[in-house]
C-alpha cells in the first residue's frame, strides 16, 4: 500500500508521482465520496501521461477514450464512470471486457457499482479528503 498526500494547488506533481507508481498495473478503480477529486485526479494523471484531448467525466456517456502520448507508441486510455448505473446488464451490454482486458489503462470511477466484474489484478485507489481539505491517495490490490 502506498499513500501520496497533496494540495490541490499540487494536484500534477501528486499525479506525476501516481504515474510513477503504477507499474504494470492497468486497471485502476477509484473510489471517494462525492466532491472528493476522483475526476479531477484521473485528468492531472491523463495530462501527465500525455492527453491532449479534452477531459471530462464520463457521467453520461460511461466511457471516454483518450490517446496518450505521440502517435508511435500512443497509448489508449479508458476512462469510466459508473456513477449512473441501474443494472448490470448495462455493464455487460457496453462489452465491458473489452476494456478492462485489452492491456489499454483504465481509470474508474465508482467502481463499487461493478466490483464483482473487476479484473483480479485491478488496483484500489482510494481518495479521501482530509481535515486540511488536502487529498491523500491511496493505493492498494483489490
Amino acid at each position: 500500500m502506498s499513500e501520496i498526500r497533496f494540495q490541490i494547488s499540487d494536484i500534477k506533481t501528486a499525479a506525476r508521482e501516481f504515474v510513477d507508481s503504477m507499474g504494470e498495473s492497468r486497471v485502476f478503480a477509484f473510489y471517494g465520496k462525492m466532491g472528493a477529486g476522483k475526476t479531477t485526479f484521473i485528468k492531472a494523471v491523463c495530462e501527465v501521461l500525455g492527453v491532449d484531448d479534452v477531459i471530462t467525466s464520463p457521467t453520461f456517456a460511461i466511457v471516454n477514450e483518450y490517446s496518450a502520448g505521440a502517435a508511435e507508441g500512443a497509448k489508449t486510455i479508458y476512462h469510466f464512470d459508473f456513477y449512473r448505473i441501474k443494472q448490470m446488464e448495462e455493464v455487460y451490454d457496453m462489452g465491458y471486457e473489452d476494456y478492462f482486458y485489452s492491456r489499454a489503462l483504465c481509470f474508474i470511477e465508482w467502481p463499487e457499482l461493478i466490483e464483482p466484474l473487476l479484473p483480479e489484478d485491478a488496483v484500489r485507489v482510494d481518495i479521501v479528503v482530509n481535515d486540511d481539505d488536502s487529498r491523500s491517495i491511496i493505493q492498494s490490490r483489490m
